[in-house]
């Protein structure tokens, strides 16, 4: 099957060449039975991948499962994926086949694969190296035939490094390789695909297309779209729903582009899969790096200009040098800082001295704000805002309860 038939039926839009590599890697691959690591920020269509791959499987006429494991709670997860024997834990009112079994012969889908815990990242493995697991409160050995395609938004050789992901499950997933690129990578296509929606929320709703002006195409494009072909989509099915005017200019569409505090910094190509989270801890930690930086400084520097004063005085007694050396080499260090640090994080052109300070800028502080903010914008939906942060749902309800919030 040719790449446009792949598109077609699968209902992909674009001709980005890295969107093309990904596809045809799938359609490559798809006749084999390695095991498959798809990477790629939330919202960029992973889920696409693994069907393509079943379809043009030799067991595309077996079951193809696919499971959320950020979305099951840990307590159950082992139980999700390998079955269960009666009475072995509260709630298990009779024997239950897990995906395992009940995908023998076909194709299971894991995404959000970094959220297993790592007892279950060791059956896991073990399943894929030898086809064999126990139910949970069984001793029976079973068989299995499944082949496993995972997907993850996290970068996983840094969960590795920080212990939250087994460095040899990584490599027996990560056989193959394919990674879909951001939308914002996708310039050419990102317009086409709003069309696309339009369109087809036109049909749903039976009105007119919404239709954009070149100069919010242009807009369109320059924005960074941190939830991807996902928040893409619901934007246009937003501005198709609320909006009488048909013909949509610059101004009424960024007021559907929520303020990304990332669109004025550099985007960061390399690791895809960066939690938005951890992203904004990183700004936040370099800059208080840096104000401790400027702490050190300025101690140095008055002992220095002590020492300095002293020699100066014994040279021109009638001049008074005090403090001259602290006003030109602290102010300029401290302006360059402010010019980094003017505004907070959701855009605010207001700055207030404290919100800088050691304090503010901790790592909690920032978490918790970032985390108020989003459920704020959503509504108070947990799952709109873990999509809204970049991080599954599960991570947004283990952060929420570490940092204690009360919501």
């Amino acid at each position: 099957m040719d790449l446009r038939s792949i598109k077609q039926r699968f209902d992909i839009i674009g001709d980005n060449p890295a969107l093309d590599r990904a596809l045809e890697i799938a359609v490559q691959v798809a006749g084999t039975d390695l095991s498959v690591l798809i990477t790629g920020e939330s919202g960029v269509g992973k889920e696409v991948i693994p069907q393509i791959i079943h379809i043009n499987s030799p067991r595309k006429h077996n079951q193809y499962i696919a499971v959320n494991c950020g979305a099951i709670p840990e307590g159950t997860i082992d139980s999700e994926l390998f079955g269960h024997e009666k009475g072995s834990f509260t709630g298990a009112f009779e024997t239950r086949k897990g995906y395992f079994e009940v995908a023998d012969g076909g194709t299971l889908f894991l995404d959000e694969v970094a959220e297993l815990p790592l007892s279950t990242q060791v059956r896991l493995l073990r399943v894929i190296q030898s086809g064999e697991f126990i139910k949970v409160g069984s001793s029976k050995v079973q068989k299995t035939n499944v082949r496993v395609i995972a997907a993850t938004n996290v970068n996983l050789t840094r969960a590795i490094e920080h212990g939250k992901f087994r460095e040899d499950l990584y490599y027996r997933l990560n056989t193959v390789p394919i990674t879909v690129p951001p939308l914002r990578e996708r310039k050419g296509d990102i317009h086409l695909l709003f069309k696309k929606f339009a369109l087809d929320f036109a049909d749903k709703y039976m009105m007119p297309a919404i239709k954009l002006t070149p100069e919010s195409v242009a807009v369109l494009e320059s924005y960074r779209w941190p939830g991807n072909v996902r928040q893409l989509k619901s934007i246009a099915e937003q501005i198709s729903v609320i909006e009488h005017n048909r013909q949509i200019g610059p101004e009424l569409l960024k007021k559907y582009l929520p303020h990304d505090p990332l669109n004025s910094l550099p985007v960061r190509t390399e690791g895809h899969g960066q939690d938005y989270l951890t992203d904004r801890d990183i700004i936040f930690k370099v800059l208080y790096q840096l104000r401790q930086e400027v702490e050190e400084l300025k101690t140095k520097l008055k002992t220095d200009s002590v020492q300095m004063q002293s020699a100066a005085t014994r040279l021109s007694p009638n001049k008074d040098l005090s403090g001259a050396i602290e006003e030109t080499s602290i102010v300029e260090y401290e302006e360059d800082l402010h010019e980094i640090t003017d505004g907070d994080i959701d855009g605010s052109d207001t700055k207030d001295e404290s919100a800088i300070s050691g304090e503010a800028l901790s790592i909690q502080r920032v978490s918790e704000e970032l985390i108020k903010r989003a459920l704020e914008r959503n509504n108070g939906k947990r799952k709109l805002a873990a999509a809204d942060l970049g991080i599954s749902e599960r991570t947004l309800y283990r952060k929420i309860k570490e940092l204690n919030l009360d919501l």
